[in-house]
């Protein structure tokens, strides 16, 4: 009896019974309630940008030349109200969330994440597609979720670290997108910060439940609709190096060129930021008459088109450059507005202008190579790429092609722009001394 009271005591010391951890729960209560806020901000979202855009499609079929006063006017007052009353809400979101990790203990972190810079981001987005603009919903979702996800900690009183951002940021790209996984890779590769397993854990946590929260209200939809995407070896050995290099190229040029506009330390974006509303007005002019010219293809998300081109459908081979050219013009304007959806449109229309060099029944799958060549070629983030493809389109058989391409539109990329263009937009909101020098005296728990 002795021996196994001895034995009893070894297993206890080796296996100490399970003690309540407030802290513990207090952060999964956060993460829990953080993901679910995601889910249902980011449906709203959807649905208000998606009004926005059917409005405005819906005025200028009436009158063709109405975006040409529209349009421009907009695009001032956005300039106007982000420049004066919320700076930290301009472009895209996802440089923000980076600068915000740098020091998230900040003072200027917490004015880069909060309610109010969010709901702004939200108002002026939904506005920017109301005028016209080339934005995406994706970027801004990111900066909405991680300033959702630190206040609700805030509320709970857990403490603020950098993987409390990343895993809202992340939450937002799997709620925009309905793409769970897409969230997880986009948190450890274009956030890059997954350097433990707390953060991991917690990133995965937020995807889940803010995903599922969306899957849960608006259904197990496919982003850009389910497509037959399986390619011959032999097309392929063509198909992903073509796409890959001329994606690639086109990718770079545009990070290059938004950088050279835009960019921290630019000669140009000084120049533009001398007069910010002039600039607004001449951007908002390019964009409309873009649209006038191309039959309205350019303005708003590219989603219809982009899809449109999945499916095997015909579309003009000048779709891709036009398309670019608007997104640029848009991001360059400074109004908020994301860039993820627009660049998968603009990579769809290289792969249309690449589809008559292959079968008629490959066309789709060569759209989709020039969507992840392209994509890959802005952001440098192959992995979250091809991984939003493969869940938005349904196409779990050409992950290997993609994977090619997408390497190769890496490779090509970075030949043309050397950084990766949001952490180098990232710096254009990094702290104040004060403030970086306040986070390293009270580093984030």
């Amino acid at each position: 009896m002795a021996f196994l009271r001895t034995i009893k005591g070894k297993l206890a010391e080796a296996n100490p019974a399970p003690r309540f951890e407030p802290e513990l729960w207090q952060r999964r209560l956060a993460t829990l309630a953080g993901g679910v806020l995601v889910g249902l901000v980011a449906l709203g979202f959807a649905h208000f940008g998606d009004l926005a855009q059917r409005i405005f499609s819906q005025m200028q079929a009436r009158v063709w030349w109405f975006p040409l006063i529209w349009t421009p006017a907009l695009f001032m007052l956005f300039a106007a109200v982000t420049i004066r009353m919320v700076p930290e809400a301009r472009g895209s979101g996802i440089p923000q969330v980076i600068a915000a990790t740098h020091a998230p203990d900040s003072a200027y972190a917490r004015r880069l994440l909060s309610l109010r810079v969010a709901f702004s981001k939200l108002f002026l987005t939904v506005g920017a597609l109301f005028a016209g603009g080339s934005v995406g919903r994706e970027g801004p979702t990111v900066q909405v979720a991680a300033a959702i996800m630190a206040r609700v900690h805030k509320w709970l009183r857990v403490p603020l670290g950098p993987g409390v951002m990343i895993a809202g940021g992340a939450a937002g790209v799997a709620a925009a997108f309905n793409t769970p996984v897409a969230g997880i890779a986009f948190a450890i590769e274009e956030l890059a910060v997954a350097y433990e397993q707390r953060v991991a854990l917690l990133v995965m946590a937020a995807v889940m439940i803010s995903g599922l929260t969306a899957q849960g209200l608006a259904g197990d939809y496919v982003y850009f609709g389910t497509m037959a995407s399986s390619l011959p070896v032999t097309t392929v050995i063509v198909a992903a190096p073509l796409c890959g290099i001329v994606g690639g190229i086109a990718g770079g040029l545009f990070s290059r060129s938004l950088l050279a506009l835009r960019g921290p330390g630019s000669r140009f974006a000084a120049k533009l930021g001398r007069r910010p509303l002039l600039t607004a007005l001449a951007c908002g002019l390019v964009v409309a008459g873009l649209g006038i010219v191309t039959g309205g293809l350019t303005w708003g998300t590219g989603y219809e088109p982009t899809r449109h081109l999945l499916e095997g459908g015909d579309g003009p081979l000048w779709f891709g450059p036009a398309k670019l050219a608007a997104t640029l013009a848009t991001a360059a304007s400074g109004i908020p507005g994301g860039i993820f959806a627009p660049s998968l449109a603009v990579g769809a229309g290289f792969g249309e202008m690449l589809a008559p060099f292959f079968k008629p029944e490959e066309a789709g799958a060569i759209v989709l190579l020039g969507m992840v060549g392209y994509f890959v070629g802005v952001v440098r983030a192959p992995l979250t790429a091809v991984i939003i493809l493969v869940e938005t389109t349904g196409s779990a058989s050409a992950i290997l092609p993609l994977f090619a391409t997408a390497l190769i539109g890496d490779w090509a990329g970075s030949l043309v722009c050397k950084q990766r263009l949001y952490h180098a937009l990232a710096r254009t909101f990094k702290p104040p001394v004060k403030d970086a020098d306040e986070a390293k005296v009270n580093p984030p728990a």
